[in-house]
């Protein structure tokens, strides 16, 4: 528990300091779009090789199955996804289809519509509700002759915008360049025919010129730059392991806080930590994970951490880039699983959650246990909260803006933390003032009594502490479910 300091001051309070999450809020905000400065060109040939920039766009997406509802609402959130891009969303379409069409994502009148659209409403980017293929893309800006991006390239493209440390970048740019990569164009085939026939060495007609291509040279510096992000990303893993490893042999349980983005995780985190992270009401607004210390009622410490939000058709380019960083949920003691009580669909962003997660842990034997945690009932009504009452009977109920139900949250961490596994009851002489505060940071304290020569306690501990603590084992106290270590007997040194 923090402590705070009084000194002597002016009589007026001065100006609050801004936390770290308020500066980089600012930082996000001070850049605006001035309308009217665009000069996007005709020609978009090389349009991937450009930065991607989202001004005034139209969207469009395939209802090929579910309820009118479900479509309505993956709409509505490519709507969100665009704005927090950075863009104006200025109309959506939605086409009724078995399928998505092979060659144009939509049918073919439904291209003519939506560029009746573009020229309508003066758009400059198409944005599509699913992955395209690199002969969609092509297809689609020849005949719309504007800019055209997918669900997956729009949410790189947020990622890209939202990262701050350099792991974070390192693994936004491997999932960018994984996703470019099948999608380079230039001259195509026509000047890669280098070999072939018997003529001039074996070089043939046609193989003669150039030699390799400009598509060719970028493929290849597109290699050897993802090489070196895997191999930095595995530099940077080395170092997150071993911070994971001095908090296991510390006996720190470890918390991890997932859940659709946007749902109230790092808001979760302030109010049970203060940790002070950026909060904003915005998708993807958390993507390096922070991790904060808080102790239980019982004095022992836990670790949270707050990890990036996941959203339905999360690009696989992703969840394999950020791999290392999503471990931590894999490997954590308890998994806060929030749920948005807000949301239209809470059940929806609940299933979407879940299989992110079975492919997170699909190299593990099972996943950690899961504690959902309804967040935003201020902000829901009540016939909304009836109803996940009744959904999630098992779920507890919080607002972390008002502070509702964050006791009851607290307490129900607490009690799912693993256990020590060991009871044992010593004497501990007052030099060792440092191992009795480790007892009480990471073991549970059953019962503490200070004796003339020395502190005698009884507690739950596992791991290095027991081994610590087995010298100073009283001889008359129950070992039964003391490890077998060496050195039990009196007290002394």
């Amino acid at each position: 528990m923090s402590e705070t300091l009084s000194y002597p001051g002016p009589s007026t309070p001065g100006p609050r300091q801004p936390s770290t999450g308020d500066l980089e809020l600012e930082e996000r905000s001070s850049l605006r779009r001035v309308h009217g400065l665009s000069t996007e060109l005709d020609d978009v040939t090389e349009v991937e090789y450009r930065r991607l920039r989202l001004e005034r766009v139209v969207l469009v997406g395939v209802w090929s199955d579910g309820s009118a509802a479900q479509a309505d609402a993956s709409m509505r959130e490519l709507a969100r996804l665009a704005e927090t891009a950075g863009s104006e969303v200025l109309e959506g379409l939605v086409q009724r289809r078995g399928r998505p069409d092979p060659a144009t994502f939509v049918g073919s009148g439904k291209v003519e519509e939506l560029r009746d659209s573009v020229l309508a409403h003066g758009a400059d980017t198409v944005i599509c509700d699913g992955e395209l293929s690199p002969g969609q893309l092509r297809q689609l800006e020849e005949r719309l002759k504007v800019k055209v991006i997918d669900r997956t390239a729009l949410i790189l493209d947020i990622f890209a915008q939202h990262a701050r440390s350099r792991e974070g970048k390192a693994q936004v740019e491997l999932a960018q360049l994984s996703y470019l990569l099948p999608r380079l164009r230039g001259w195509g085939e026509a000047l890669s025919r280098q070999v072939g026939g018997r003529a001039a060495g074996g070089v043939g007609i046609g193989g003669r010129g150039p030699g390799e291509t400009k598509i060719e040279l970028d493929r290849r510096r597109i290699h050897r730059r993802m090489a070196k992000l895997r191999r930095e990303i595995a530099a940077m893993r080395t170092v997150r392991d071993t911070k994971r490893g001095s908090r296991r042999r510390s006996e720190v349980p470890g918390v991890a806080i997932v859940g659709y983005t946007n749902a109230g995780k790092s808001s979760l985190l302030n109010a049970i930590t203060g940790a002070g992270v950026l909060v904003e009401d915005a998708l993807f607004a958390t993507l390096d994970p922070t991790t904060r210390r808080d102790r239980a009622a019982d004095g022992r410490e836990y670790t949270l951490t707050d990890t990036v939000g996941f959203v339905r058709h999360l690009p696989h380019q992703l969840v394999e880039a950020f791999r290392s960083t999503l471990e931590e949920v894999a490997l954590a003691d308890l998994l806060l699983h929030v749920v948005d009580a807000s949301d239209p669909r809470p059940e929806e962003q609940i299933t979407a959650v879940r299989e992110v997660l079975a492919e997170i842990g699909s190299d593990s034997d099972a996943m950690p246990p899961e504690l959902v945690v309804v967040n935003k009932i201020d902000a829901a009504g009540d016939l909304a909260v009836a109803r996940l009452r009744h959904l999630l009977p098992d779920a507890v109920f919080v607002s972390a803006h008002t502070g509702v139900g964050m006791a009851r949250l607290r307490a129900l961490v607490a009690d799912r933390l693993p256990q020590p596994a060991a009871e044992l009851e010593v004497l501990l002489p007052y030099s060792e003032g440092a191992l009795a505060a480790r007892v009480h940071e990471h073991g549970e304290v059953l019962s503490e009594r200070h004796l003339a020569d020395g502190t005698r306690l009884r507690a739950r501990v596992s791991g290095e502490l027991a081994e610590r603590l087995a010298r100073y084992q009283l001889a008359d106290a129950p070992a039964d479910e003391l490890p077998a270590l060496g050195g039990v007997g009196t007290p002394g040194r």
